[in-house]
């Protein structure tokens, strides 16, 4: 077990860390601010459509999903970059499948959202 922080003083520090993690990926990263900006139109829309309160929860997380899959997918690139500008056939690798799982994620939300609004 690594020396730090307990209890609430370690909530507290987690919580500033997280916020670091936001500011960085917002300024790096076009993608996260192109869905965070996504998330600012379409989180008012689930909350205004005429839905029942578990198709607006799942309208929500599934942008939620996605958010929480282009930070990882940022945080794998990140790390691979950090290692090495060189290609390597296994830091490819990492990378598509960050990548794959963020497709998978838009793939879930449009279903989603389809499903709910048309049908």
């Amino acid at each position: 077990m690594k020396p730090g922080y307990t209890g609430m003083m370690r909530i507290w520090k987690a919580t500033f860390n997280s916020l670091r993690g936001i500011k960085v990926v917002w300024r790096y990263e076009a993608a996260f601010r192109q869905e965070a900006l996504l998330c600012a139109v379409l989180v008012p829309v689930a909350l205004l459509v005429e839905a029942s309160i578990v198709e607006r929860l799942l309208l929500i997380t599934s942008l939620f999903i996605l958010v929480i899959t282009e930070l990882l997918n940022s945080a794998v690139e990140a790390v691979v970059d950090r290692i090495g500008a060189e290609f390597h056939e296994l830091s490819g690798r990492a990378k598509d499948i960050a990548s794959a799982a963020v497709f998978f994620a838009l793939i879930l939300l449009m279903v989603t959202w389809v499903t709910i609004l048309f049908f």
